[in-house]
């Protein structure tokens, strides 16, 4: 399973809901979101579902059906837009998440840094 993303990411988040949670196996996921028309799957073919996140609309998460790692999803409160999995990058080392969200579910190891926007729940 290979994509690509030609196009700037608009915004990268950290959300510590408990979906993400569950979803990374870990304190929280993380999140590029990106235009729809600067992504594309480039090999593979990913296997869908839909879920409830915790603000109770619905997400379409998109994963590897050989190793189960998500990829994507996407939401209809941002059309024209996916929601990379940033940890799927070749590179990751650039990231520098810009806002933290649902941080009310947020794990009590896990802070918020300075300066960083910070929202109890969905902005």
């Amino acid at each position: 399973m290979r994509y690509e993303v030609t196009g700037a990411p608009k915004r990268l988040l950290v959300c510590h809901c408990q979906d993400c949670q569950f979803q990374s196996a870990s304190a929280f996921g993380m999140t590029m979101v990106v235009d729809a028309a600067d992504f594309r799957l480039t090999s593979g073919a990913v296997k869908t579902f839909t879920s409830a996140a915790e603000s109770g609309r619905e997400k379409l998460g998109a994963f590897c059906p050989d190793c189960g790692t998500r990829i994507y999803h996407t939401v209809a409160m941002r059309p024209g837009t996916v929601s990379v999995k940033p940890g799927t990058l070749d590179d990751a080392g650039w990231l520098k998440p810009e806002m933290h969200v649902w941080t009310r579910s947020r794990q009590p190891c896990v802070a918020v840094p300075e300066g960083v926007e910070s929202y109890d729940t969905q902005p």
